[in-house]
């Protein structure tokens, strides 16, 4: 008899289906707790439940703990796991510890299809999407092996970032159940502003996150104009920057969406919660810009992209480019990044520079590559010519 994995439940679909086989819906509260409050994984110990149904949990249900087919540290302290998802696929987690909070970047997908020009990630193809299950058992997993704080005994991890391998709005349901754990009280408790969704421009999309589940949105722009856009980030063709910012004003400002303005053919299905209309936890969208030497790095690229985004409600997060091998890209200078940046903080623009951690294990922003069985043959089709570089 096939089991049922607890990981792919949310509250209330864990309450359905304690209700679905003659329980209290309540119970649902109660396991949750044990599950990602104290990391619990044997029904056996999850005392106030009855004997009887901790012996029927036992026959009926399982958590399932991802494979770890390798666990590195860094030497700047980040630590990246390479999780086992079955058929030779693995994905790539890494926990990031800094003195003020300890973030957890997770994978959304095995692999992505959206071939982003600078990303290894997008270089290694796409297999499939990943579970609720299997997105949320990155964050179950680091939080019980990260030591606790001795005093409070709260987890090492505060904040988790959408931002590892795939597109997480490709995968929207799966994302949207595990970031409901993520902040329910029973799971994780952590608040809207700790959790930030990262998306590659997926309009429709963006607009239903905002009407069903708005989290901190980062968006990853990487270009001020639609022709250096669309061969950076060629989802761009297909949703190109004024209707991606139209979107990020419509997430910050709560703006309803009318159907009557969406493509039939690109619309995604309606939302499944009631969460309408709720305020998005920032006022403001993080636009995510990675610094590929001679490509975007110009004082007239910053201009322009001071231009397109106006009065847009947003901050800058610059990202020096980290190499992986065959890319075609370099890092831009120092001094160059420097320029550019106090180019957007005198224009007014909030500007960061993100520092890069976990290089020397390929754990930094766009080097995860896990292990993917590629479904799309994009390899064959590189070596044959067919995909750009």
């Amino acid at each position: 008899m096939s089991r049922t994995n607890l990981l792919d439940f949310d509250l209330p679909g864990l309450a359905a289906w304690f209700a679905q086989h003659g329980h209290k819906p309540f119970r649902a509260k109660q396991v949750m707790r044990w599950l990602h409050q104290a990391g619990e994984a044997d029904f056996a110990r999850m005392s106030d439940l009855s004997k009887d149904l901790r012996a029927w949990l036992g026959e009926h249900a399982t958590v399932v703990e991802p494979g770890v087919m390798r666990d590195s540290t860094a030497s700047d302290g980040t630590r990246k796991w390479l999780f086992d998802v079955g058929i030779g696929n693995g994905i790539e987690t890494v926990f990031i510890p800094e003195p003020s909070r300890g973030t957890l970047c997770v994978s959304s997908q095995v692999g992505c299809a959206l071939e982003c020009a600078f990303c290894s990630t997008g270089r290694q193809g796409f297999n499939r999407n990943l579970s609720a299950g299997e997105v949320l058992a990155q964050l179950w997993w680091a939080d019980r092996v990260l030591p606790r704080d001795p005093v409070t005994r709260r987890g090492a991890v505060t904040n988790v970032v959408m931002m590892g391998m795939g597109e997480p709005l490709a995968n929207f349901d799966a994302v949207v159940t595990a970031m409901r754990v993520m902040l329910d009280d029973h799971g994780y408790g952590l608040s809207r502003r700790r959790v930030t969704l990262s998306t590659s421009g997926m309009v429709p999309w963006i607009d239903r996150l905002r009407e069903t589940l708005p989290v901190a949105l980062a968006v990853s722009l990487h270009a001020p104009n639609d022709a250096l856009r669309d061969v950076l980030v060629p989802i761009n063709r297909k949703w190109p920057i004024a209707q991606l910012l139209a979107a990020c004003r419509r997430y910050v400002d709560g703006v309803p969406v009318d159907a009557r303005d969406t493509d039939p053919d690109d619309a995604p299905p309606p939302p499944t919660t009631r969460w309408q209309r709720q305020a998005a936890p920032r006022d403001f969208v993080t636009f995510e810009y990675v610094m590929l030497r001679d490509v975007n790095d110009t004082l007239a690229h910053a201009r322009e992209l001071i231009d397109v985004v106006g009065d847009l409600p947003c901050k800058f997060n610059l990202i020096p480019f980290n190499p992986f091998p065959n890319s075609g890209f370099e890092r831009s200078h120092a001094d160059t990044v420097a320029a550019f940046q106090a180019t957007l903080i005198d224009a007014g623009f909030v500007t960061t520079v993100r520092r890069t951690r976990g290089q020397d294990i390929d754990g930094a922003c766009g080097q995860l590559a896990g292990q993917v069985r590629d479904r799309t043959q994009r390899a064959a089709r590189r070596a044959d010519g067919a995909v750009a570089a």
